[in-house]
């Protein structure tokens, strides 16, 4: 059975890097090119924080390799946002 987490704001907001979950990859596109995909959660409420509407793409790269770490990358900065200027 799955329980939804709250949406309060006091239990939700994030504290620190740990609070939140980072799933970079890549994929290969028919032109041959890599392009990075990731997902950010915060883990406090379950919220997507990435990909969302409307969300840039990542890439395209010559490597699998730099394409996932450009996604991690740009994960990491999308926490770092999160955390000063937290999403409600």
């Amino acid at each position: 059975m799955i329980f939804p987490k709250s949406r309060d704001a006091t239990t939700s907001r994030a504290e620190s890097k740990q609070d939140y979950e980072i799933y970079a990859t890549y994929r290969r596109t028919t032109e041959g090119a890599f392009v990075g995909l990731l997902k950010v959660v915060r883990k406090t409420d379950g919220r997507l924080l990435f990909p969302f509407a409307g969300a840039p793409d990542i890439g395209p790269f010559d490597s699998g390799h730099a394409a996932r770490e450009a996604a991690q990358r740009y994960g990491e900065r999308v926490v770092a946002a999160d955390l000063e200027h937290p999403e409600a």
